[in-house]
């Protein structure tokens, strides 16, 4: 199990303090100091089977600023996102092929088939 995950966010810590009570030792991918890849985003869509779009933070001062408002292909936004690694929801919690955002934490028990 990975999680895509920021220190500074409450929710992000919350959702890993869950996969720890739930004996999970998660791999723990920093994405703001180590941002992914184009080709790591296009996998982690996939495994989400969602849209890039639906995985952009538009409370973001990035955001609001150069993108609101202007249409981009799926292509353009995993660039986006991967040049602006704030912009992406935070936390990600990948189980082999599959991949929820932990928003709120308990969507993660979705991976593990408790919900």
């Amino acid at each position: 199990m990975k999680i895509y995950h920021n220190p500074r966010c409450t929710t992000s810590c919350k959702t890993l303090e869950l996969l720890k009570s739930i004996d999970e030792n998660p791999e723990v991918l920093d994405y703001i100091k180590n941002p992914p890849t184009v080709a790591e985003l296009n996998d982690l869509i996939e495994k989400l089977g969602i849209k890039p779009f639906e995985i952009v933070r538009q409370k973001e001062k990035i955001y609001i600023e150069n993108y609101k408002d202007k249409n981009f292909t799926d292509k353009e936004w995993i660039q986006i996102l991967s040049d602006n690694p704030r912009l992406i929801q935070r936390p990600i919690i990948i189980n082999g092929d599959k991949a929820v955002i932990g928003r709120p934490p308990e969507n993660i028990l979705k991976l593990k088939n408790k919900v």
